[in-house]
């Protein structure tokens, strides 16, 4: 038990094995005790070599936020999580989307449902933010700017031939906060044309942008 009071006193964090090992460091087989915690609850695994403290040792999971980017990485979220973090849409998020460059995956966890999309390199590290805090720990996530943008691109049959179909998508389809969104930064998504798809739905967005 002394050995979970230790973990507990890390803070409410996702727990790597890398993280756990030396706190049974007198122990022989580590990994079976690893299990046991695992078996008793006292332990959540999130996936192989990740795990979270059980409700009994704590009644709080990490930030779901800080989940995402740990259970797969690199990557960041965005999409309708960005979205909705920042008051852009109305809608309460049940799932966490993140933007990554690896293979898109989808990971159903005993503390949620985490999905990835996959994106070029050099489009991936556009518009990042590192937030959080050093209680709650810090995370990777996309400026409001890139949570929209991302929003555009990777959602498929999303293509744009006019401001009014800009304008459908913003006002019926997200319900976007029109005051957010006539905040946002139009130099700094300009920037990002040459390295996106969907280049014309794009240049309408920022248009319609401006018009806000």
């Amino acid at each position: 038990m002394n050995e979970l009071l230790t973990l507990k006193s890390l803070g409410n964090f996702p727990l790597a094995t890398s993280t756990i090992l030396p706190i049974l460091r007198d122990y022989r087989r580590p990994y079976d005790k690893i299990n046991y915690w695992v078996k008793s609850g006292d332990l959540v695994q999130v996936k192989k070599g990740l795990y979270v403290l059980g409700q009994e040792i704590s009644n709080q999971n990490p930030h779901p936020f800080l989940l995402a980017n740990q259970i797969y990485g690199p990557s960041y979220v965005s999409l309708d999580s960005a979205l909705s973090y920042f008051g852009l849409i109305p809608e309460r998020v049940y799932q966490t989307s993140s933007v990554t460059t690896r293979i898109s995956k989808i990971f159903k966890t005993p503390v949620g449902r985490f999905d990835y999309t996959q994106v070029k390199s050099n489009y991936f590290t556009m518009g990042i933010k590192n937030q959080g805090s050093t209680e709650a720990g810090f995370y990777l996530i996309a400026s409001p700017e890139k949570a929209i943008w991302d929003k555009v691109v990777l959602t498929s049959g999303v293509i744009f031939r006019s401001k009014v179909e800009v304008r459908k998508f913003l006002e019926e389809d997200l319900r976007a906060d029109e005051i957010g969104l006539a905040k946002m930064n139009l130099e700094i998504m300009k920037k990002w044309i040459p390295f996106s798809p969907k280049k014309t739905s794009l240049n309408l967005l920022i248009e319609t942008l401006q018009e806000l």
